[in-house]
């Protein structure tokens, strides 16, 4: 699994999503990126991404949050970055203060536990956010239009990211014990105290001194029941993933169709 990751020194959890068995064959490889937010990319960093041919990005963070925290490109970079205007990381949509998403599920919380349960809730209610809902539309359109390298990200590339990913792996029949294996590499990739470390400092700055390290560690890593939380709220609502995906990501047959085209060789 770690074979798939890209070790840079500013961009947290970049990796490739790709080469999972899939219906009617294997996802590509070197064309499904994802990774955190670009806004500490050095130099390096970004001439080893400009390398990979990336022709779109799709970014999941909301409007605060990209002028809180704009992205690093390289000189060269040609490509289209994609995203539906709004707030993503707030359940109404309304401004995040450049806040990222599990900032949200920080309120209140004191320990391991707690975090544990507030993660859980707030899986529960992602795939139905109206701004992260039309960057989903996007990303799914995006892929199955575009067969060129694409990168999804939001801000520590682990929540928005971890659950676009997924259901753009269980659209396309990957095993469910690899989508969730690549979901929780979010907790090994790369350099992951350097990304805990790289969101304490504003975690204890807006939440205060008296949340433990435990607490701080749930928030910044991916628990199995996070991700299952949100498939079975999509199940709740529509039955299955696949009803849920046609009626509220526009994902239909002939698009999940397209997107086999696309990404299974």
């Amino acid at each position: 699994m770690q074979d798939r990751v890209l070790p840079l020194s500013g961009i947290h959890n970049f990796r490739d999503y790709g080469g999972y068995a899939a219906r009617g064959g294997t996802l590509r490889t070197g064309h499904l990126w994802r990774s955190g937010q670009h806004f500490g990319a050095t130099a390096d960093d970004l001439e080893a991404v400009h390398g990979l041919g990336i022709a779109k990005v799709i970014d999941l963070r909301g409007d605060s949050e990209r002028a809180a925290y704009p992205c690093l490109r390289h000189e060269a970079f040609a490509g289209d970055v994609v995203f539906h205007p709004g707030e993503t990381a707030s359940e109404r949509g309304q401004s995040s203060d450049g806040r990222a998403v599990h900032d949200e599920a920080l309120a209140g919380v004191r320990d391991a536990e707690g975090a544990r349960a507030s993660m859980v809730k707030l899986y529960d209610r992602l795939p139905f956010r109206p701004v992260l809902v039309g960057t989903f539309r996007l990303y799914l359109q995006t892929l199955a239009d575009d067969a060129r390298p694409s990168l999804l990200h939001c801000f520590a590339g682990k929540d928005r990211t971890g659950v676009g990913a997924a259901i753009v792996h269980r659209l396309l029949g990957v095993h469910a014990d690899d989508v969730m294996a690549d979901y929780l590499l979010t907790n090994t990739a790369g350099n992951s105290e350097a990304r805990i470390a790289a969101a304490a400092a504003n975690i204890r700055a807006n939440f205060g001194p008296n949340m433990d390290d435990g607490a701080l560690r749930m928030i910044m890593s991916v628990q199995p029941e996070f991700l299952e939380s949100a498939f079975a709220a999509m199940e709740r609502e529509h039955g299955t993933l696949e009803a849920y995906a046609a009626a509220v990501l526009g994902a239909d047959a002939a698009l999940v169709a397209r997107l086999e085209a696309r990404l299974v060789v």
